[in-house]
């Protein structure tokens, strides 16, 4: 198999500190939207943590979670998201996610966006990990069925 036909594949597994990844994507955009956000199972056999992201189609990328507070969803930067050993931890609508902000252009259904994922491992070493994610249409909130493990 090419490197090529590797890198197109929706579902890409990561061998940078021993981190897998299934089902990545991306909401879609209307013109003038200036964020969006990006959406994965993430499980690292051996434990680690996400501790940053980069994407050229984004002027700068935040890892968010989202939770009720008070009975109000509020979303809020945080700087670390544990990746417990052999647990798949979800990147979704409504909770956790990495956030695309001052978009360079608008996300349209087919793009594929390049992210770079930052992952600690337990030796504290950061590796990159890199990604290619669909973006899917703007209502999208989890991809089909159909279209899991490929």
């Amino acid at each position: 198999m090419t490197l090529a036909m590797l890198l197109n594949c929706s579902s890409l597994a990561a061998l940078a500190a021993d981190v897998d990844i299934k089902d990545p994507w991306v909401r879609g955009t209307v013109s003038g939207q200036q964020a969006t956000g990006a959406f994965m199972a993430i499980t690292s056999k051996s434990g680690a943590v996400l501790v940053g992201a980069a994407s050229p189609a984004a002027g700068s990328t935040e890892i968010h979670e989202m939770k009720m507070d008070g009975g109000v969803m509020k979303m809020r930067a945080i700087p670390r998201l544990e990746l417990p050993a052999g647990k798949p931890v979800q990147l979704g609508p409504g909770g956790y996610h990495v956030m695309l902000i001052d978009l360079k252009q608008p996300l349209k259904k087919g793009d594929m966006v390049p992210l770079t994922l930052q992952v600690e491992s337990r030796d504290k070493k950061v590796e990159a990990v890199d990604v290619r994610a669909e973006v899917r249409d703007l209502t999208a909130s989890t991809p089909p069925a159909s279209e899991r493990n490929h």
